[in-house]
């Protein structure tokens, strides 16, 4: 299963950890990748039934929040700076190890989960 993003399309992932599902081809298309993720967004829904807090919330610590906010800095820091090399005539070779490393920065902070 893909999700259509632009052109683009990029597989589905577990709706907890956010690992890339494979679609076996058959039946309703997988949620989770394993039990164990079904088990903890069982628990979070659960935990949060009966208050304010909606059932889709993210809770984090703040350790986390921190973390997650420095990771978004580093890639603003990253697209600027390939916006800065473009504007001085910069090479394709630096700009593109530019791009490689917001790329990267990217990955890193999908994995935040």
């Amino acid at each position: 299963m893909t999700q259509t993003f632009g052109q683009r399309q990029r597989p589905a992932t577990c709706q907890w950890c956010g690992r890339e599902l494979h679609s076996t081809g058959r039946g309703r298309p997988r949620k989770f990748c394993s039990p164990a993720c079904k088990q903890r967004a069982y628990e979070q829904r659960h935990n949060v039934s009966g208050t304010t807090i909606p059932s889709d919330a993210v809770i984090m610590t703040r350790a986390r929040a921190d973390s997650l906010r420095d990771g978004l800095f580093e890639l603003r820091c990253s697209a600027e700076d390939i916006a800065t090399a473009t504007s001085e005539g910069a090479d394709a070779h630096e700009v593109k190890q530019l791009c490689d490393e917001l790329v990267e920065l990217a990955r890193r902070l999908e994995e935040l989960k």
